[in-house]
């Protein structure tokens, strides 16, 4: 059982920078592929970022690869978001997630057994 909380999240200005945290209670964690997803009002939830169990592969979205790093902390069993140069369109509930698989493809489309409950963004023009 792995129980994830997401922080860090809240209100920026465009082109600012916000950093979210997501800590995991549980043994499997440091064995575990993580990934953030976001969801907007309206819109369905969409891939962000995923890191693998070693922090050696990191995955993104087409639409914040070299604004986002994904990152983890095995001994801290936490892994984070930093996000740069932030858009509105930015704005959305982000959720952390845990996947005990390791194929991109799985990581990428939400194949993941533990989710958080969530961290508001809000990014105003």
């Amino acid at each position: 059982q792995v129980q994830l909380v997401e922080s860090g999240g809240g209100l920026v200005q465009a082109g600012g920078s916000l950093r979210l945290s997501c800590a995991a209670s549980g043994r499997t964690f440091s064995s575990a592929s993580m990934g953030w997803f976001r969801q907007a009002p309206g819109k369905e939830r969409e891939f962000v970022a995923a890191v693998s169990w070693s922090g050696g592969n990191t995955y993104y979205a087409d639409s914040v690869k070299g604004r986002f790093t994904i990152s983890r902390d095995n001994a801290k069993n936490t892994v984070y978001l930093q996000m740069n140069s932030l858009k509105p369109e930015d704005t959305a509930v982000y959720y952390c997630a845990a996947s005990s698989r390791s194929r991109s493809y799985d990581l990428i489309n939400g194949a993941y057994d533990y989710w958080g409950q969530g961290t508001q963004v809000t990014v105003s023009s």
